[in-house]
């Protein structure tokens, strides 16, 4: 599957009032992120919202690097990452059980958990976290929260996904916004919000699903195992097989490909992956 599917970001202010937003539509990035895996329906619509809500809240920050929700609990969803590069490359995964329900909010579907949201940063790795629980109605209620709790800010969020479509607005200082108004083109749904105000609109962005495994990071994350360790795999399996969560790619090294590793040759990029 080829990476390069666009959706849109556009930011938007008032000429003369300390308020501004963005508004996102995945678009085709959404429809290719979720052709990878077949979700039921409650769980694709959950992470359509955070892919949606990690996109706006990357376009808040100036940084060089990946932002990252995470939701972990004991619910039928035990884990969902969603994941956007400061240039706005997004992926995503859910782990989930057989008990989904059809519909229900993500208070319900993790249970009794918590949204972590991770930013990482610059060649030196630097990070911030911040941890919310669960709790409202929704993922735009818990990142309200976070809002409130890391920047001060009366910010206000409305996500909406579906198999067509995956958008969001995040305001400042704004009244609120149905989810249906969502599902309009930027040009049309700011002028709705805005009324009278004098409002300007930026020149969109190009929001793509693009997932970053590749050669080199999975060699490199096998050379953390260890030659034993390796060795041991291969001697047990006949090659060492990796399956990337977000993409579903399958890397397979074997016996040559793992000694080529331990031996440190092809240190850039890694041996080339064997089809299974």
């Amino acid at each position: 599957m080829a990476d390069g599917a666009r959706g849109q970001l556009r930011r938007f202010l008032f000429e003369h009032h300390p308020v501004r937003g963005h508004h996102v539509d995945l678009g085709a990035a959404w429809q290719e992120l979720r052709a990878v895996h077949a979700y039921p329906i409650a769980v694709e619509t959950l992470l359509g919202e955070a892919v949606a809500a990690s996109v706006l809240l990357a376009a808040t920050l100036k940084f060089d690097g990946r932002l990252t929700l995470q939701f972990t609990g004991h619910g039928a969803v035990s884990l969902l990452v969603a994941q956007c590069t400061h240039d706005f490359r997004i992926r995503a995964v859910a782990q989930h059980g057989d008990d989904v329900p059809p519909l229900a909010d993500v208070a319900t579907l993790v249970g009794d958990g918590r949204l972590a949201v991770t930013v990482e940063s610059g060649e030196q790795g630097g990070r911030y976290q911040g941890i919310v629980p669960l709790e409202g109605d929704g993922i735009a209620a818990c990142l309200e929260t976070y809002f409130a709790g890391s920047e001060q800010l009366p910010t206000s969020l409305r996500l909406h996904a579906s198999g067509d479509r995956a958008a969001g607005v995040l305001l400042q200082r704004l009244r609120a916004i149905s989810g249906t108004a969502l599902l309009l083109p930027s040009d049309q749904l700011l002028p709705q919000l805005c009324g009278e105000l004098d409002c300007r609109l930026f020149a969109a962005t190009p929001v793509t699903f693009h997932c970053g495994c590749g050669d080199g990071r999975v060699a490199q994350m096998l050379r953390s195992l260890g030659e034993a360790e390796l060795r041991d795999i291969v001697r047990e399996q006949g090659a060492v097989t990796v399956h990337c969560e977000f993409c579903r790619r399958v890397y397979r090294f074997d016996a040559i490909d793992v000694e080529t590793l331990i031996a440190g040759r092809n240190t850039d990029n890694g041996p080339q992956p064997r089809p299974n």
